[in-house]
């Protein structure tokens, strides 16, 4: 069985800007506001926020945002594989252009492990 998709897009907004992980669970888009775009180079922890569920759409999705929530672009996309969760800490391994290699994730930041 294939792995689920994710993707990370760019969503910029009168507000400002912030980028959010979308991880294929099911029938939806579990999803995070990150402050700053993750590296993989350097693992450093990017804040992170979780927020509600969006559709799958997302995984495609590029352009305005209804209700002048802003534009998105994507970022980065690929396939995951959910090592461990334990409650909302989530260890995932990413294999994207970008987002590459094992990583941990809970409700205040993604950080490389």
């Amino acid at each position: 069985m294939d792995r689920p998709r994710f993707v990370i897009l760019h969503h910029v907004q009168a507000q400002g800007e912030h980028w959010d992980l979308m991880l294929q669970t099911g029938a939806v888009l579990a999803t995070w506001r990150l402050a700053a775009l993750p590296d993989a180079n350097t693992g450093r922890a990017v804040p992170a926020e979780a927020i509600g569920d969006h559709r799958l759409d997302y995984l495609t999705y590029e352009g305005p945002l209804s209700r002048d929530r802003g534009s998105v672009r994507r970022i980065d996309e690929g396939r995951y594989a959910l090592l461990e969760q334990v409650g909302t800490h989530w260890t995932i391994d990413f294999q994207g252009r970008i987002l590459r290699g094992t990583w941990r994730l809970n409700e205040r930041e993604l950080r490389r492990i």
